[in-house]
């Protein structure tokens, strides 16, 4: 299948370099007909088998073309052409179809068929057996792995697309509670997603798409008002705002044809007194605004009112760049606004500096009205993920769980394929006794307990199962050019390994080194020489995994062989632990004519041993002619694979984390002026966490 699609690409490139003829017009009763003039000839040839034997009765024909003719007994041809008649398709019973490519100056085309050796291009349906481990028809879920496992749309067909070809994407989420279950929207899906766990998510299509080529939903908001959901997108030319009490059904009216504001990267907030507020604006230049909109038309109550802007001269975080370190390029970008309510407090959120960077981030301000005047908190900003499997958390909003636990969901950073190649995350949120809000980072892209689990305090979400798979070594069926298999445990979504093809021949094996229990693992899939663009509902993957102690005889541990859902990045919670040294994925399908390709294999758990020690010389030198960066340095722990760095406002307020693997160096550019900061420093190993290392304070 993947030699005729190189056939048609050839196609393609044959027809484009054919001449130019020219036409002539016929006028008809209606309208005019344009038809073309060319020269016709005959092209002649032989087919036969291996052997050079003629074979009789051989079916030719051009390829996507009516036109075909028979061989006779001594295996001869003759088909009319054109110069654009440049793929001869060559079909005989028991024999390979062959495609075969000539140049319009070529009369002759003698081809050869080979006995057929592969059959249907479609794998076939294998029923997946249920293993002590894992259950097809029963795999509910008490915990969840960032990046979120929900289908991620497909880039529109545009010029996003056409040089590094399909990708997913989705980003600007907000989620919200609705009739006992959990909704997520988000930019460019053409619907939404729904769960009742934060860790299982379904898909359902809905029609808010105008232009979808255009990715006109971009950004959108969401909103309850009693019994009804209300929805609408990002515009400066005005969509409408829609709304629903079944959103399931698919069927949402218009409240409204066109909203009147050019409200770019909306938020409707539903004050507790009834008024309804709008926030918006997606800017490297102007201020995000609010205004009280009326709750029969959306149309402005109040005056529009400048709430924030950015100052990165004070706010380090708030500068351009992947690491806060250009200011040269491009103003930062303020957009994403977002409102919650706690406690009397009206906490207004943002995002800075740009959704392409790993240090995408949300920030706070604090007010006493939900229009300001609004407090920079000092505790800033709010949800921040510079490091580790997933980076960035910009872009998001704040919901409360069935329980009233909250949580953040925002924007992942990839940004491999295009700028705007993102994911979206879920990370547990609170407010503590001050009054400050804060997002925990911590161990967000491990597996954590999800909204099933009543949790107060967010450190708590943590599993406690540890990364495994940290640079262990890999051996694959093939390798499509450099896309090698070191990049299946790299710990870096922005690198990917992909097989020469998509078939079920392709595999992986990975040895973890020693004796592990294994208790979760996570396929993140990606898509390389993939064709698919825009939503599509027959999308799927399909795979085994086993598992071996000594990499001869295998144990099936999941088998996947007839999953029908779409899962890009598969979290998978065994039933009991694994204890195994190797681990082998089986490729059965990949969706798309995609190539059997994946940008990690991720296995959680522990191994039995002791605790790696505490961190030594740990060190925060604050940059004297920019307070905003800090030089971060530490000693190596023996059997560390990675670091946690905690910072905070307070020694009891160290909220912030940044998880560094392989490296004992960190370039901090995210800090605020005026602001004392306290650091400290974790080791991680499969045996578990160190104990924290001393404080460190850096005074402003």
């Amino acid at each position: 299948m993947n030699r005729f699609l190189a056939i048609i690409a050839l196609c393609a490139a044959l027809t484009a370099s054919a001449s130019t003829d020219s036409v002539k017009v016929v006028k008809g009763q209606v309208s005019d007909y344009y038809i073309p003039v060319v020269t016709e000839y005959n092209v002649t040839g032989i087919v036969t088998d291996e052997q050079g034997q003629p074979l009789e009765g051989a079916t030719v024909m051009w390829l996507y073309s009516p036109a075909h003719c028979n061989t006779d007994e001594l295996g001869r041809f003759s088909m009319v052409a054109t110069d654009h008649d440049s793929l001869l398709c060559v079909h005989y019973p028991g024999k390979e179809m062959v495609i075969a490519a000539r140049q319009s100056s070529q009369r002759q085309v003698n081809i050869m068929l080979p006995v057929k050796t592969s059959g249907s291009i479609a794998a076939p349906r294998r029923e997946a057996r249920a293993t002590r481990w894992y259950d097809p028809r029963d795999n509910a879920t008490s915990t969840y792995c960032n990046p979120l496992n929900i289908s991620y749309n497909y880039e529109p067909w545009n010029n996003n697309t056409r040089q590094g070809g399909s990708f997913r994407s989705s980003a600007d989420p907000m989620g919200l509670a609705y009739k006992g279950e959990y909704y997520l929207f988000s930019t460019n899906q053409g619907g939404f997603h729904y769960s009742r766990n934060l860790s299982d998510w379904d898909f359902c299509q809905a029609s808010f798409q105008r232009f979808p080529a255009d990715d006109d939903e971009c950004a959108p908001a969401a909103w309850v008002v009693g019994d009804t959901l209300f929805y609408t997108g990002s515009t400066y030319e005005g969509l409408p705002i829609w709304y629903t009490t079944d959103p399931k059904s698919g069927r949402w009216r218009r409240a409204v044809e066109r909203n009147t504001l050019p409200t770019w990267d909306p938020y409707v907030f539903l004050d507790d007194d009834g008024k309804l507020y709008e926030y918006y604006g997606s800017s490297n230049e102007y201020p995000v605004k609010g205004v009280e909109i009326s709750r029969q038309d959306f149309t402005p109550v109040s005056k529009i009112h400048n709430l924030v802007l950015l100052q990165p001269d004070k706010h380090g975080w708030e500068r351009f760049g992947m690491n806060n370190d250009d200011e040269v390029t491009l103003k930062p970008f303020m957009e994403g606004a977002f409102m919650t309510k706690h406690n009397g407090k009206y906490y207004f959120q943002y995002g800075a500096p740009g959704t392409e960077f790993k240090v995408y981030a949300d920030g706070v301000y604090v007010g006493d009205h939900p229009l300001g005047p609004f407090t920079y908190q000092q505790h800033n900003p709010m949800s921040y993920k510079p490091g580790g499997f997933v980076q960035g958390v910009g872009h998001g909003g704040t919901f409360a769980d069935l329980m009233g636990n909250y949580w953040h969901v925002g924007t992942c950073m990839l940004s491999l394929k295009y700028k705007f190649e993102r994911r979206i995350g879920l990370y547990p949120t609170a407010f503590d006794n001050d009054g400050v809000m804060y997002c925990i980072t911590a161990f967000g892209d491990y597996p954590c307990w999800n909204a099933d689990h009543d949790i107060k305090h967010p450190t708590d979400r943590f599993t406690g199962w540890m990364l495994l798979t940290y640079n262990k070594p890999c051996t694959v069926s093939s390798c499509d050019s450099t896309f090698s298999a070191a990049s299946l445990t790299d710990e870096d979504m922005r690198t990917y390994w992909s097989a020469a093809t998509g078939s079920d021949q392709e595999w992986i094996e990975m040895d973890l080194g020693s004796q592990c229990e294994v208790r979760a693992l996570q396929l993140n899939f990606y898509d390389h020489k993939t064709v698919q663009h825009n939503r599509a509902n027959d999308i799927y993957y399909q795979y085994r995994i086993l598992a071996s102690d000594n990499g001869e005889q295998w144990t099936l541990v999941v088998d996947k062989s007839d999953n029908d859902r779409d899962v890009p990045h598969d979290y998978i919670e065994l039933r009991e632990p694994l204890n195994t040294r190797y681990l082998r994925i089986e490729n059965i399908h990949m969706p798309s004519q995609g190539h059997f390709c994946l940008s990690e294999v991720r296995a959680f758990g522990r191994v039995q041993g002791t605790l790696p020690a505490t961190v030594k010389r740990f060190t925060v030198k604050r940059d004297k002619g920019d307070l905003r960066n800090a030089m971060i340095n530490w000693t190596p722990v023996e059997g560390a694979y990675g670091y946690n760095i905690y910072y905070g406002i307070a020694p009891d307020k160290l909220y912030h984390c940044i998880t560094v693997n392989g490296a004992t160096q960190y370039d901090m550019r995210g800090l605020d002026l005026g602001t004392d900061y306290y650091f400290c420093i974790e080791a991680l190993a499969e045996t578990g966490r160190s104990p924290l290392s001393k404080i460190v304070k850096i005074n402003h």
